[in-house]
Formats: C-alpha cells, structure tokens, sequence
C-alpha cells in the first residue's frame, strides 16, 4: 500500500484529503531528524513545513520515495540537487503566503513607526508614558522596497495607499512595470540614502547575503527603520546590531535570523529600538490552512499518475518524456541561472532557440526549466514550472521560444538569449555530448567549453599576453584551486572572456582584486 509520512504539523483537513486518496498516512509531526533517516525507507511520500529537514542523508535512504510535498513556499530545508538526481519530485505551493508575508511586513513597518509594541508592554506593566512614545507618521515618507517580486509588490501597493512614497530597486523589473505599479526604480544605494523605511524581499542566496551590510548603513539617515521578513541574512546581523546599539539607526523589525530559533540570549532581545516575531509571515490561518489543503491535492495527484503541479524540479509531462528530457531541463535550467547572474540590465526578452536532436522531444518544457533557472537567483519565492511564466509576465518579460533545422555544428543545441530594454543582448548556447556531458560552448560570439556546476569566474579581458599567469597566481594566493579554465575570443588583440571553474568559494574582496589587474574589463562570479 502506497504510504505517505506527514513530519510536520498540518491541518486535519491536509491530512484527511491525503486519507482520501486511498493511502495509509502516518502523522508524526515531532520527529526527530535521526527517526526520519531510518524510516524514510518505510515511505512513499513525504509532506513536510519548515521543521523537517530533507537533507542528503535523508535521501540517500529513501528507497522508495516519489514526491516531497512542503507545505509553503521556501524550500531552503530540502536538498533539491539530490533529489532530482535521485528522480524524486519536489513540490511546493507557491503564493500561498503572499498575502499574510506583505500584511505581515506593514504590520511590522506600523509597530516600528509607533512603538506599539514597547507602549503596550509599559502599559501592562501599570505606566502611562505618552511622552516616551512619540512615533512618526507613514505619509510622505520614503519606503526603500529591495526586491520587487509577488511579496515586495504587495508591499509597494500597501505603502501606495499609505501615502508613501515608494523607492523599488530590482535589477530584473522593467521600468514600465515600475510605472504600471507607482513605485520609482532606485539602486540599493539610492535607497539607502533616501529611504526613511527599507524592507527586504529577495531571495537569500549568495549574491544577497549581507546585501545590505556596514557600508549600505553608513549611507542611511539617522532616523531609518530596516523591516526583514523575507530570509535572515540579507541584512548582516552584526553590522545591523552594531547600528542599533549606537543609535546609527533609529530602529529594525526582524522576522527572520540567520540562526532560528533566535538564541535565548540575543542581543537583539535586549534593545528597545526593536521589534521582533518568530517567523510569522506566514503564520495566518488562512495561509497555513491553504498551503496544507493545496499540498495534500498536490500530492495525492502526483501519486495517482495525475498531473504533477507546482513541480520545481520536474515539468507536467509523461513520466517516460521526462526520464528521456531530464538532461536536456538540467542544461537549460543551468544556462538560465548562469544568465540571471551574467546580465547586468533589466531583461525585456527571454527567447530560447532549439536546433538538432533536442527537437525529437517536447521543447516548451525545457523553455520553461531555462526560465526556471533565470528567475530563481531574482525572486523571493520559490520558483517552479507552474509560476515561472506568471512571474516572468509579473516582471515585464516576454517568452519567445524558436526552433530550427540548422545544426551549428553540435548534434543538438540550446541558445538562451535575452534582450535588455535598451536593445542590448547577451546569450548561451549548450549541449549536451552525453546524457551526463553537458557543456556551455558559446556566450555571446565566442566559443568556449565550460563546464556548468559549482563556482565560476567570469572575467571579460583583453586579449593580450600574461593575463592566465596574472590571474593564477592571485587565485593561487588566496588558496583558490583553479579546476578547469577555458577562454573565447572573435579576433586576436580584441577583447576575450575566461571562464574559471573553481573548487572553493570565491570572496567579494578576490573578485574585485581581479577586477583591478592590469586588462581585466570585468570579474564576475556564477554559481551554480
């Protein structure tokens, strides 16, 4: 008999539509991560929330599971990679706490403007202190929104109604949708000096950690208020702490923390500058008692042989396609993140080309797995092959997918391009030599065979002598081993591009040492 483990705590009514589907679900929703890697084996399904980690070791030992079901949007506590390697579906229900995030985020905003909850906290310790709790008013002030996704846009027409003006910084939103929505399009800079509120909804990932950080809060006014509760980590905590001891700041309001629970002894929980929740923004009834109703249909379709939705690692297709397009959606979703960190523009275009043996198959599967991968380092929900089209139309961006007989020289060949609102276009060409052989082997006009996994350096060059050596003996001061180095150029004496794959991580302070050696045009890092 089909069975299906619920590790986290979901409404009865989840749990009585999975009954539904005729399998034998086992609810244990405190078990402990030892518990779950010895009897994951025992399950065909998995739903979980934010408690449960599904890390490796888990799935290593799942001999039998076909879908992990979680009941929310993030999916930080689910090995992704391993999973789809191991042909296990990964669901989640995205937008379903879209709302009560953005409620959430102007409730905190609110509390931060007029110190309710430190008035209510001397209230019910017997004062009346209505000197102390002198607030400021929302209208007319500047709101700095960072990240313009589903979350910051409910946000944006929230602070709208409140008669604020609203600063929007998001590299990939056009500016006519900026227009559409009120809000004016800013840098983080901008923001930083401008705003007298800054809220944050970006994904948390490595080109936003420690987004905003000791410099970015130097450029603030004295009497800023920072809101967080998207992901801890975006803003640094000790740079944050520092601001708010010293009185650099006015004040922060803080959902979420690197660390959760947030230790006991927290210096943040000392400072009457703050306001803190325990990771609320999703926690309404409405959110929860959606997100575990949509999970338990989702599920039980998926184990039915119905139709799999809210997928992010698998399109709605048969199960024998899929097995035969699994290396050809990898590629493409790998060439769409390697472009989302590439591109330095607003994107108006999102085209992908098809030539060779990759059209004996379904293409608009892996267009959407290459548009998958371009969203996912951009948008603070979690994206998957139901929402990335929604999302891309949410952010101005037009899905044009090409197909022809010519072969360019590959057996099969996959080119993502995009164009920016000013005409400017980049783009990727991949292929794959084998079903496990996949290579980039054009970016832009020039050749190349890079391999797309782990970290890559990205530098734009002159194409003159020395600048291998130059570049080796740097990485090879800060101990960053080079695994595999390929460049491309159109003409001898005219400018070239390195890619660099490496085998650790690669510092803010290396990149920009790269960046100043003597031909280097530019040094980027892509992770993927």
């Amino acid at each position: 008999m089909t069975r299906v483990l619920v590790s986290d705590k979901i409404s009865n009514e989840g749990l009585e539509i999975l009954k539904s589907g005729g399998f034998e679900v086992v609810y244990k929703p405190e078990i402990s991560h030892e518990d779950l890697v010895k009897e994951i084996a025992e399950y065909d399904a998995l739903v979980i929330r934010s408690r449960t980690t599904v890390s490796a070791d888990v799935l290593q030992n799942a001999k039998r599971l076909k879908v992990i079901g979680r009941a929310g949007v993030g999916l930080d506590n689910v090995d992704v990679k391993t999973a789809t390697k191991l042909g296990i579906i990964v669901m989640n229900t995205p937008g379903g706490n879209t709302i009560s995030t953005a409620e959430h985020t102007m409730a905190m905003l609110t509390s931060l403007a007029r110190m309710i909850p430190q008035a209510d906290r001397s209230m019910k310790e017997g004062q009346w202190e209505k000197k102390r709790f002198v607030g400021v008013e929302l209208f007319r002030k500047t709101l700095g929104v960072i990240g313009l996704g589903r979350i910051g846009t409910e946000v944006a027409k929230r602070a709208l109604a409140y008669g604020m003006r609203v600063l929007a910084y998001d590299p990939f939103i056009s500016t006519e949708v900026a227009k559409k929505l009120g809000v004016q399009p800013a840098t983080v800079e901008e923001i930083c000096k401008e705003s007298d509120f800054i809220t944050v909804h970006v994904p948390l990932n490595d080109q936003t950690r420690n987004l905003i950080d000791k410099p970015q809060i130097e450029m603030m006014k004295p009497t800023v208020r920072l809101i967080n509760c998207a992901r801890g980590g975006i803003i640094n905590e000790d740079a944050l702490l520092e601001a708010l001891q010293s009185k650099r700041i006015a004040g922060a309001a803080l959902d979420v923390f690197t660390q959760e629970p947030l230790p006991a002894d927290h210096p943040f929980r000392k400072l009457d500058n703050v306001v803190l929740t325990p990771h609320l923004g999703a926690s309404t009834s409405e959110a929860q008692e959606g997100v575990a109703k949509e999970v338990a249909e989702q599920v039980v379709d998926a184990l039915s042989g119905r139709v799999i939705r809210n997928a992010v690692n698998a399109p709605s297709v048969d199960p024998a396609i899929l097995e035969q397009l699994r290396p050809y959606l990898e590629l493409a979703r790998r060439m769409g993140k390697f472009m989302a960190q590439f591109v330095t523009k607003p994107v108006r275009v999102f085209r992908v080309y098809y030539s060779g043996s990759v059209l004996d198959y379904p293409t608009a599967p892996v267009t959407t797995a290459a548009l998958v991968g371009f969203l996912e380092p951009i948008s603070e929900a979690t994206v998957n092959f139901v929402n990335a089209g929604p999302i891309a139309h949410e952010r101005g961006i037009e899905i044009v997918e090409l197909k022809s007989t010519e072969l360019h020289g590959y057996a099969n060949l996959i080119t993502v391009e995009t164009e920016a609102e000013d005409g400017t276009k980049n783009w990727l060409g991949g292929t794959l030599f084998t079903r496990d052989r996949a290579r980039i082997v054009i970016i832009n006009d020039k050749m190349f065979d890079v391999v797309p996994e782990g970290n890559l350096i990205v530098i734009e060059n002159k194409d003159v002598p020395g600048i291998v050596g130059s570049v080796g003996t740097l990485l090879g001061k800060h101990g960053i081993n080079i695994a595999q180095m390929t460049w491309g150029r159109t003409e001898a004496g005219k400018d070239a591009i390195t890619v660099i794959n490496v085998d650790q991580d690669v510092p803010p302070n290396v990149l920009a040492e790269l960046a100043h050696l003597p031909n280097i045009l530019s040094a980027k890092l892509i992770v993927i």
